[in-house]
């Protein structure tokens, strides 16, 4: 039975002093159209047309900072990462300056050049993004993409990995949605890849709800704290913050990265407002939390760190 809630509430081992994840919206671009993306189901990427793709400048002033504290930087955001022309290029770069590195891609744009690239360079993980275990359900869950192309990037990043003994986790995740049946999907990546992550549909605010698993992992009525105000901040293309990702559109940021430093933020006087908030059991007094229809599917123990194998 999968454990959700700890015994106490607090700040995750190693998030004391800087956050253990930074979450950075790295490319606003897609080649995909999937029905249940909530960038797919908005307007927020028309407000990013003059940052579409994260810059040099803020990238870097990113990587610096958590290469100093050995932090994660997890690419995500509104699009395929891979899609950024200098993506392969940033992220050594973040390797290089001491940064652990995890990318979510839905493998489209991957060349064996760019695999092997990241793979040199010790990427800690590759995260693809496939959410179905065959072809049919691949094209009505990820249209606009190569099912084939998927099979062939996920088991040469795979190969490639072995041969060079490398370290790099390479993982699949699937959306556990209606009309797809998670447990085939399961089965058919278990053998290619290091794990296979089940996630909880999440509607973000923007998504109709098509979840074929609502089982909530904490108890709302208690109003259970977030873990993620204690893990983990969220930074956009412009170097905006926000409290956190389910503000997918940055209408909540309250900082800038070019400004502030990321330890400064983590420890400054609006986290510990949100911490606090949370703490007493009064999250709903924070505007985003009172709306947030994803907060019950935030679990404190079954999380990214438990599927690295990097316990925390």
């Amino acid at each position: 039975m999968i454990e959700h809630i700890p015994k106490n509430f607090a700040i995750k081992s190693g998030a004391e002093k800087f956050p253990l994840m930074v979450v950075v919206s790295f490319s606003y671009v897609c080649n995909a159209k999937c029905p249940n993306c909530p960038y797919n189901n908005s307007t927020i990427r028309n407000t990013y047309k003059d940052a579409m793709l994260i810059s040099q400048d803020i990238f870097y002033r990113i990587a610096e900072e958590c290469g100093k504290h050995n932090a994660f930087i997890r690419l995500s955001g509104g699009g395929e990462p891979m899609l950024h022309p200098k993506a392969a290029e940033f992220i050594v770069y973040a390797k290089t300056v001491g940064a652990k590195v995890g990318l979510i891609t839905n493998g489209s744009k991957f060349t064996n050049e760019n695999i092997e690239k990241l793979i040199d360079c010790n990427i800690d993980v590759i995260e693809f993004s496939a959410d179905a275990g065959d072809k049919k359900t691949y094209n009505i869950v990820r249209p606009g993409l190569s099912w084939e192309k998927l099979l062939t990037n996920v088991e040469y990043a795979a190969a490639y990995r072995n041969k060079k003994k490398a370290t790099t986790k390479i993982i699949v995740s699937i959306i556990n949605q209606k009309d797809v049946n998670v447990d085939d999907a399961e089965q058919f990546w278990k053998p290619k890849v290091d794990a296979v992550q089940i996630r909880k549909y999440l509607t973000w605010g923007y998504n109709k709800d098509n979840s074929a698993d609502a089982t909530p992992y904490l108890d709302m009525g208690k109003r259970i704290p977030c873990p993620w105000l204690f893990e983990r901040l969220n930074i956009d293309s412009r170097g905006d913050v926000t409290i956190c990702g389910e503000d997918l559109a940055f209408n909540y940021k309250f900082a800038n990265i070019m400004e502030r430093t990321i330890q400064d933020v983590w420890l400054g006087k609006e986290f510990e407002y949100f911490r606090k908030m949370h703490l007493l059991r009064s999250g709903d007094d924070i505007e985003i939390c009172k709306t947030c229809p994803d907060w019950q599917f935030r679990s404190w123990e079954h999380n990214y760190w438990k599927l690295i194998g990097d316990k925390k």
